[in-house]
């Protein structure tokens, strides 16, 4: 009977045992949900997630890291790798589990795809104790090589704006091209347009020169008659003088013939006078 009680005893002993067990596993596991729900959340849309050994640093290089990595949008935080494996299970971040050993720090970014690589590789050159163990790039999985080769592309900025400029340059060359075009097809107007006016001023000089030709000619041609009506108007005060040279010549003519009559005549009376008294003599 004693056997039978202690056998009882025992076997109830096991299986609260058993149950003490399971009901702590049960609530670490709802502790640990809410921290895998949080890495969880976190992966979720992410574009770049890097796995980095951190073991090493000093608190002074351990600041200075999550400085960078905050101001360029990336998230850095540690958990512990079974936290870690539990959110990576059935996600595009699967293969990142491989790496869950030892102390283990995580990388996010979700914007740009490059910038957490980049930053953890500049700095683990100047941090020798920095290591990174792996990452995943845009859904696809890469080792520690190939976050160095996803590290030395430029970031998003950077590469927008050589973009640009690629864009930018032929642009600006077809503008100038245009522009050049342009200025050349005004000078050829400019061109055209002096070409065009010179017969027009060379036909305006020549009408101006046949305007002062005509009227050099109508001068000319005036001059003579403005010489001869000078000469007439000359001519006629001439032949005034000699009218009145011949009127005063033909004055003393007429006097003297007048006096030639009247003595004539005179004879002529006293012969009459003198055969008067003769015949009354008679």
């Amino acid at each position: 009977m004693e056997r039978f009680f202690l056998y009882k005893a025992s076997k109830a002993y096991g299986v609260n045992r058993k149950i003490i067990i399971r009901r702590q596993k049960m609530a670490k596991v709802e502790l640990k949900q809410p921290v895998i729900d949080e890495i969880s959340e976190l992966i979720d849309g992410a574009a770049t997630v890097v796995l980095a050994d951190y073991r090493g640093l000093t608190v002074a290089e351990d600041t200075d890291l999550r400085r960078q990595l905050r101001e360029a949008g990336v998230t850095y935080k540690v958990y512990k790798n079974s936290m870690m494996n539990f959110a990576f299970k059935d996600t595009e971040f699967a293969d990142l589990s491989q790496h869950l050993a030892g102390p283990t720090a995580i990388a996010v970014c979700k914007e740009d795809a490059t910038a957490a690589a980049r930053i953890l590789a500049k700095f683990a050159k100047n941090a020798e104790a920095l290591e990174i163990k792996g990452g995943v790039v845009e859904g696809v999985y890469y080792d520690a090589a190939g976050i160095g080769t996803i590290a030395s592309i430029p970031a998003r900025d950077e590469l927008l704006a050589t973009l640009l400029g690629s864009l930018k340059s032929p642009m600006a060359d077809f503008a100038r091209v245009i522009k050049q075009i342009a200025e050349k097809d005004g000078e050829e107007v400019a061109e055209e347009a002096k070409t065009e006016e010179a017969p027009a001023e060379e036909a305006t000089e020549e009408k101006a020169d046949d305007a002062k030709e005509e009227a050099t000619e109508e001068k000319a041609e005036e001059a003579p008659a403005e010489e001869e009506k000078a000469e007439e108007t000359a001519e006629e005060p001439a032949e005034e003088e000699k009218a009145e040279e011949a009127t005063e010549e033909e004055a003393p003519a007429e006097e003297a013939e007048e006096t030639a009559e009247e003595t004539e005549e005179t004879p002529a009376e006293e012969e009459a006078e003198e055969e008067a008294p003769a015949e009354d003599a008679e």
